[in-house]
């Protein structure tokens, strides 16, 4: 999760549901002055995006950030487009060792603003097997169930 006192963003809700999230990191992002002017009023989308090691580099991939409409047709930036995440030289190695070695992914977790800085929270992770995703449903239905019991409600149909 972000720290205290961050302002989120955009958050990828489908990252806790499709991965196992094991070691978490926070990384500057370099961006256009619209994307951040987008940003800031939350228009933007990590649910197709992923995380790539390329020549000792991180680059976001498949992020989307809406254009910003004040900004006029030349200055505005590509909605989506392959934005660097800057990491420092010892996050990279140990992130480039557990992706190639492990088989793990590095996928987007949120974007977040951060003392007038946007950050971007990237994890290891290893996907979800089907079963694992059925268990996990099941568990908050029935944490939900519970929850409306101890309320005296019935849980909403579906």
């Amino acid at each position: 999760m972000p720290p205290e006192g961050a302002k989120v963003l955009v958050r990828n809700k489908k990252a806790q549901f499709d991965y196992e999230l094991e070691e978490r990191f926070e990384a500057g992002v370099v961006l256009q002055g619209s994307e951040v002017k987008s940003l800031r009023e939350g228009r933007g989308s990590l649910a197709e995006a992923y995380a790539e090691l390329r020549d000792g580099e991180v680059f976001l991939v498949g992020s989307h950030v809406h254009e910003y409409p004040q900004a006029g047709p030349f200055n505005n930036h590509k909605p989506i487009r392959d934005r660097k995440l800057l990491l420092n030289r010892s996050e990279i190695r140990r992130i480039a060792t557990r992706v190639t070695q492990r088989g793990m992914t590095l996928v987007p977790i949120a974007f977040y603003l951060k003392g007038g800085h946007i950050k971007c929270e990237v994890a290891l992770a290893r996907g979800k097997l089907v079963y694992d995703k059925r268990q996990d449903v099941k568990a908050r239905e029935l944490d939900r169930e519970a929850r409306a019991a101890s309320r005296g409600t019935r849980p909403p149909r579906r």
